[in-house]
C-alpha cells in the first residue's frame, strides 16, 4: 500500500472534489448530501468550512478568489471570507428529483459542469453544460445516468468526460480559446472490476487518472486509453483525485461512506476521508473560472 496521510477531520457521506488552491496553499472539498465545503491550509492546519444549506455537486476556484460552485439547480458564486454568494446561471433539469454533480473549470476559463439522472428511466436526462463567465449556459452533450469525470489534459486541448454508470469514459477535441468541444469519441469502456470512472484528473504526461469506485483504486490510463497503471488505496470507493502541493506531486483523493454496510467498514475503515498521497507525476494545473 502506497503511504499516505488523512486530512479530513471527519468521514463524509460522499466527499467529493477535492480542489488545491496553490495561491493559499489550501486544498478544498465537499461533503454532497451535506452541502458543505471545506477548507484545510496544508502548512498550518488551519481549518474553515462553509454551509449552503443544499446539497453542493462541486466547485471551482476563481480568479478573483472566490470559489465558483454548483448546486441543485444553481451556479453561484462565493465568497469565503465575507460569505456573500450571487448566482451566476440556473439549469432547468429534465426531470424531478436530478441535480447538478460534477465539474471542471477549462482552459478557456468556463465552468464545465453535469447533471445526474438516478431515476432509472431507460432515457437518461444527464446534461454536461459549460457555464461562461457572463452567465452564459450551453449545452454540450446529453443523455447521461451520472455526468461525471472532467479533466483537461496538457494544453487544454482535450477534454475527458464520464458517465460512472455508463460506465465509459469518452475524450473531446477542445478549442481552449473558445471552449468549443468538438470530435467525441469513447476513451475507454470500464467495468466494475477495473473500476467504475468517477471523478478525474489529468497529469503532465498527458494520462488520465479515474477514481474507480467501484475498485478501490486510482485508474491510470494512457493517452491511447489503454490502462497503463493504477494504485489501490486504503478507502473502498474513492471519488475523485486531483494533483496539488507546492509542486503539484501530491494526490489527494476524496471518497463516499453513503450506504456502506458494517462490512465495508471493517474491511476500509477510511472510508469516506480525504487522503494524500505522493504522486508518480506532475499533474496539469487546474484552471480559474474567469470571473475578474
Amino acid at each position: 500500500m502506497t503511504d499516505f496521510k488523512v486530512i479530513s477531520e471527519a468521514r463524509c457521506e460522499i466527499g467529493e472534489s477535492p480542489v488545491w488552491d496553490d495561491r493559499t496553499g489550501c486544498l478544498l472539498w465537499t461533503d454532497i448530501p451535506l452541502g458543505l465545503i471545506f477548507e484545510w491550509h496544508a502548512t498550518t492546519g488551519t481549518r474553515r468550512q462553509w454551509t449552503f444549506g443544499e446539497a453542493v455537486g462541486s466547485f471551482g476556484l476563481c480568479a478573483s478568489g472566490r470559489l465558483v460552485v454548483a448546486l441543485v439547480n444553481d451556479v453561484v458564486l462565493f465568497d469565503r471570507d465575507s460569505g456573500a454568494r450571487s448566482t451566476i446561471a440556473t439549469v432547468t433539469h429534465g426531470r424531478a428529483g436530478m441535480r447538478l454533480n460534477d465539474s471542471k473549470v477549462g482552459p478557456d476559463g468556463a465552468f464545465w459542469v453535469g447533471s445526474m439522472d438516478a431515476s432509472g428511466a431507460p432515457d437518461p436526462q444527464g446534461t454536461l453544460y459549460r457555464v461562461a463567465p457572463d452567465g452564459d449556459v450551453r449545452v454540450i452533450a446529453t443523455g447521461f445516468k451520472t455526468s461525471n469525470g472532467l479533466a483537461f489534459g496538457p494544453g487544454g486541448t482535450l477534454m475527458y468526460h464520464s458517465d460512472s454508470r455508463g460506465p465509459w469514459v469518452d475524450v473531446y477535441d477542445l478549442d481552449p480559446a473558445t471552449g468549443e468541444a468538438r470530435n467525441r469519441r469513447r476513451f475507454r469502456d470500464l467495468d466494475e472490476a477495473t473500476g467504475r470512472p468517477d471523478g478525474g484528473a489529468c497529469d503532465v504526461d498527458g494520462c488520465y487518472w479515474s477514481a474507480g469506485i467501484s475498485a478501490g483504486r486510482l485508474n491510470r490510463f494512457a493517452p491511447d486509453g489503454t490502462l497503463r497503471d493504477w494504485i489501490d488505496l486504503p478507502v473502498s470507493r474513492p471519488t475523485m483525485p486531483c494533483f496539488g502541493g507546492p509542486d503539484g506531486m501530491t494526490l489527494y483523493v476524496s471518497s463516499l461512506s453513503s450506504g456502506s454496510a458494517a462490512e465495508d467498514f471493517e474491511r476500509s475503515p477510511l472510508s469516506g476521508q480525504v487522503i494524500a498521497l505522493p504522486a508518480p507525476v506532475r499533474g496539469v494545473a487546474v484552471e480559474r473560472f474567469r470571473d475578474a
